[in-house]
């Protein structure tokens, strides 16, 4: 039976606004949905059933039973390891922190992982290694996340940049961008106003966007051609940035390995250099 969360994540860009809704929802808690009934679900959303059941028409189910029996056995085949899990955070005690964090983290992964299909990373993967120019771009909480894919794809390709969303200078650099670069947008709640206009700008120019957000109901997705989403919640007030940091690492370490006639001589020569300099040694 095909993974009714891959299933959505196709077919999201053909889904109306109130269904984009829904389908976030479900793919942020398809254990509470596996067991809901469509009522209760659309009660949950605040939506209608019969926008429920025009959702899974739309992605290839006969109805919300038929979905939510793929939503079943995906849980069927991760209950083991999720029992595990679970019973030894219970084992750590009710009190400690550092286990309730780890297993926020662990789901958040897992969240993601479900959200995002490996075929879609291999879009973002062609994208990245065909593009003349690639600019990632980020503030506040997202801005590690750039940081860190700007030195990994930089030191793979050498035509990365950062750029911060927030100095207007963004602006002398965009209007030269052509189809054949890529911008990286990284945005968590609330979402930078600053993010927003320079996404819009880039699609208006016909530059590729490439957003690392939420969900599939962030305002960067009404420009993206491609959108990531990434679990952000976190056990205490702020945008939890490590699901989104698993991706990125993931995307470095993946066009290292899938395409090394493009990094392999970049990063011998880089190597050499850094050699010759002693750059590692403290003398």
């Amino acid at each position: 039976m095909e993974n009714p969360i891959i299933a959505l994540q196709e077919n999201i860009s053909k889904l109306t606004e109130t269904q984009k809704k829904v389908a976030d929802y479900i793919i942020k808690n398809p254990l509470d949905v596996a067991f809901l009934t469509v009522d209760q679900l659309a009660g949950l959303v605040g939506t209608s059933t019969t926008t429920i059941m025009r959702l899974t028409f739309s992605v290839g189910y006969s109805g919300y039973t038929e979905f939510q029996k793929g939503l079943q056995e995906i849980l069927r085949n991760r209950a083991a390891p999720q029992t595990r899990l679970e019973a030894n955070i219970k084992e750590m005690g009710e009190n400690n922190l550092w286990g309730r964090y780890v297993e926020s983290q662990i789901d958040n992964i897992q969240d993601t992982i479900n959200m995002v299909s490996p075929e879609l990373l291999d879009q973002v993967m062609d994208k990245l290694v065909s593009a003349d120019r690639i600019i990632c771009t980020s503030v506040r909480s997202g801005l590690p996340v750039a940081q860190y894919l700007t030195h990994g794809l930089n030191r793979l390709l050498g035509n990365t940049q950062l750029i911060l969303s927030d100095v207007s200078d963004w602006v002398d650099t965009l209007v030269n961008m052509t189809s054949n670069d890529v911008v990286i947008a990284v945005s968590f709640p609330r979402y930078a106003r600053r993010i927003i206009d320079l996404t819009e700008t880039a699609k208006k120019n016909g530059v590729q966007v490439i957003s690392i957000t939420d969900s599939y109901s962030s305002p960067l997705m009404k420009y993206s051609d491609i959108v990531l989403p990434c679990n952000s919640s976190s056990i205490a007030f702020h945008n939890s940035a490590v699901s989104s940091m698993f991706v990125a690492d993931y995307l470095i370490s993946a066009i290292a390995i899938n395409y090394p006639e493009r990094t392999k001589e970049r990063l011998d020569k880089v190597n050499e250099t850094l050699t010759n300099m002693n750059y590692h040694s403290i003398q």
